[in-house]
């Protein structure tokens, strides 16, 4: 670009106009010529400031400079790093800091970290039409999953039709269907945490996985966690947790990389190997049901209710057998998860435990295990689930949301395309709870005449936000707290759980707030526990339910 002097002085500025990182607005390039022309020519002076101005201007306008507050990151990186180690999210002073939203970034990338129920429920319930959809997910959707994981498909056909046939295998009416399953496996529970009370992972995922197998695709009752389909499910369960965590692959931040060839990216290569080992998996499991029901089988399941109502919901073969092994999943981690914290919290609170074992003898007696037809008299044990799930969920930041168009609140903009993460550990932690919301305490969802308490407006019926909030809400929660009131149930009615004491006859230190991150779900740190029957009859009484629950 020179001079022009046809033109009378004036000048033609043909300097390029981009953007900022991470911003809306323009900034001007000035080349060395166009600032020679400007500092020289005819009313060069006025032409620069009048710049500068347009630029100060669109800068102040720009509502990138009302993102809400966050740790400050690393140039360039931004908070990258910081997102591979989840434990600071879970720590009381950054929600104080930070109140309700968290903003963060990562490689360009915006993150908003919803830390109360307030903010999710306003965002992900009232504006659920801006806060549905699923960021990309290339790892653990795209390739791993073959985009075939309802639980991370965007806001589209296929999540509506699969979300729809699930909605309708697991409303509280059709998981009555499965109560002699589940008390069965509460039963079977029982007895092995009474025989072998140092394996309490391997009962609790035996527990969990024989209770989806059997409510999925009606297999026989296992025996143990270790039966090859059940390993591979599990393996799959991993690999979602490791590869869905916020940070755990660069291609989630630079897409580009996804152009990158097999043979240069070891990632890549072992996802769509994955791809392959998990779709025979969860197709031939699927195929068994309908093997099944071409020879004229009636027992229920809910891969046969799905494939049963395939003509309304509009899935392919492929897609429902996704769809069942997308469950098998949800529902085997997280309640065995669930139990372990469980199992830790009785051992830290044996008051906890005097309270249920008096309403378990008033209401049930010890003559017989406890049913469901007990529960509405059983509402300490309820309060139980309920505050085990508000202490510890399993999943304390909840799958990500991502915005589909700009959007304000309280005065903050939120970007398009900006990944949300609801932070259900902080949402637990709400003051509606009282100040001692760190605390485990069942109580707190009582009422003076000893009822339950519905919770915070918030969370509806479940009283606390370990579901989550919104059109993306767990929709297995109705199988998910029957499964844990009937084990809770029957292991407190048979046993006492207590803290193992060392040689000295001192009791072992127990820490509650460690964990295992492994991904998505946080486990409790290494313990051991003591168990014994309440009373002699329990063994014989717990054999005899066993087999009067295998007819």
């Amino acid at each position: 670009m020179g001079r022009n002097p046809s033109v009378g002085g004036s000048i033609h500025l043909g300097c390029d106009t981009t953007a900022l990182p991470g911003s809306s607005f323009p900034y001007y390039r000035l080349s060395s010529d166009c600032v020679w022309e400007l500092a020289t020519t005819r009313g060069g002076l006025a032409v620069a400031l009048g710049l500068a101005l347009i630029i100060v201007v669109r800068y102040f306008r720009s509502p990138w400079r009302h993102v809400p507050p966050g740790p400050r990151g690393l140039p360039l990186i931004g908070n990258a790093l910081e997102l591979r180690d989840k434990v600071w999210l879970f720590h009381r002073d950054y929600k104080q800091k930070y109140e309700d939203v968290m903003y963060l970034s990562a490689l360009g990338q915006p993150i908003l970290v919803l830390n109360s129920l307030k903010a999710a429920s306003e965002l992900l319930d009232r504006r659920g039409t801006i806060y549905s959809a699923r960021p990309r997910l290339i790892m653990a959707q795209q390739i791993i999953s073959g985009g075939l994981l309802f639980a991370f498909c965007n806001v589209d056909d296929r999540w509506r039709h699969s979300r729809r046939a699930a909605h309708q295998s697991l409303t509280k009416a059709a998981v009555r269907n499965y109560h002699s399953i589940l008390r069965k496996e509460g039963v079977l529970l029982t007895s092995a945490l009474l025989a072998d009370p140092g394996a309490l992972e391997k009962h609790f995922k035996r527990t969990t996985a024989s209770t989806m197998m059997s409510i999925l695709y009606d297999y026989p009752t296992l025996r143990t966690e270790n039966e090859k389909s059940v390993k591979e499910v599990f393996a799959y369960a991993d690999r979602m947790s490791e590869s869905s965590a916020p940070g755990a692959y660069f291609v989630e931040l630079l897409p580009w990389m996804l152009h990158i060839p097999e043979r240069f990216a070891r990632w890549k290569y072992e996802g769509n190997r994955d791809f392959t080992r998990f779709n025979t998996l969860f197709e031939s499991l699927f195929n068994r049901v309908l093997s099944a029901l071409s020879e004229g089988s009636e027992r229920p399941s809910i891969s046969a209710s799905v494939f049963e109502g395939s003509g309304h919901n509009q899935l392919s073969r492929q897609e429902m057998a996704w769809l069942a092994g997308a469950l098998f999943v949800a529902g085997a981690e997280t309640t065995s998860t669930t139990m372990s914290w469980w199992t830790l919290a009785m051992i830290a609170h044996p008051e906890v435990q005097k309270r249920a074992h008096i309403e378990l003898d008033t209401v049930v007696g010890r003559s017989r295990t406890p049913t469901f037809s007990d529960a509405p008299k059983l509402p300490y044990i309820q309060a139980i689930v309920k505050e085990i799930l508000r202490w510890r969920p399993s999943l304390p930041l909840s799958l990500p949301h991502s915005t589909t168009e700009d959007n304000w609140y309280n005065g903050m903009f939120i970007p398009k395309g900006t990944i949300c993460l609801p932070n259900l550990f902080q949402f637990n932690r709400d003051p509606s709870y009282g100040d001692d919301a760190e605390n485990f305490r069942p109580e707190r969802f009582l009422d003076a005449h000893g009822e339950i308490l519905p919770g915070p407006a918030e969370t509806r019926e479940d009283g606390h936000g370990a579901y989550g909030i919104g059109k993306r809400a767990c929709v297995g929660k109705h199988i998910a707290n029957e499964s844990l009131f009937i084990y809770i149930a029957t292991a407190l009615w048979a046993l006492t759980l207590e803290r193992v004491r060392d040689e000295d006859g001192n009791e072992v230190p127990l820490d509650v707030d460690a964990f295992v991150d492994t991904g998505i779900t946080i486990r409790p740190g290494p313990y051991e526990c003591k168990i014994t029957p309440r009373f002699g009859e329990v063994v014989s009484i717990l054999a005899a339910e066993e087999e009067l629950l295998k007819t």
